[in-house]
């Protein structure tokens, strides 16, 4: 039997001799290695993630505390005083009282500041629900009940796979 790769049993150096159980134990290991090392990684990715949405989340918080701590004195004037002028205070006849418009300017400053949490609490939501870490372990319980009960299934021998007695006898008798 030729390895999985292609390559001759370099243990006989003949084409089609059997593989030994070290030899097969060895290459189990090498690939049980590969498998843990794979899981590994997918665990980091998926970690990166969700730390990058929490990360998300905290940005948006902290831009919504931003916006209405310090856009508030600033924008408040300005949206005030152009509610005034816009119901009329900008031709002489008086437009609505400042107190009123200085008002609805603090209103649009809060909606804007709700508007920001909101998006903070979506991505927050999504980073707890986030579930990288516990994917990558069901993964890796799941391959070890899959390779806990695999059994061997051997490749039934061909007129081609046969080698000559005297060359089996010696492996026999090396191994």
């Amino acid at each position: 039997m030729s390895a999985p790769d292609g390559s001759t049993d370099s243990a006989v150096g003949t084409v089609g001799a059997e593989r030994s159980i070290g030899q097969l134990f060895a290459s189990a290991t090498t690939e049980m290695s590969a498998l843990v090392h794979d899981e590994i990684a997918l665990a980091k990715v998926q970690l990166k993630q969700d730390v990058k949405k929490g990360a998300v989340s905290g940005g948006a918080f902290t831009a919504a505390l931003t916006v209405a701590t310090f856009s508030l004195p600033m924008l408040s004037f300005a949206l005030a005083y152009g509610i005034n002028a816009w119901t009329g205070g900008h031709n002489g006849n008086g437009g609505w009282n400042l107190a009123w418009c200085f008002l609805l300017s603090f209103a649009a400053s809060l909606l804007l500041a709700g508007l920001l949490g909101l998006i903070g609490m979506t991505f927050a939501k999504k980073a707890k629900k986030g579930k990288g870490p516990q994917k990558v372990a069901a993964s890796v319980k799941e391959t070890a009940g899959v390779l806990q009960n695999a059994k061997p299934h051997p490749r039934p021998v061909t007129a081609g796979d046969r080698v000559p007695e005297a060359i089996e006898a010696v492996a026999r008798s090396s191994s």
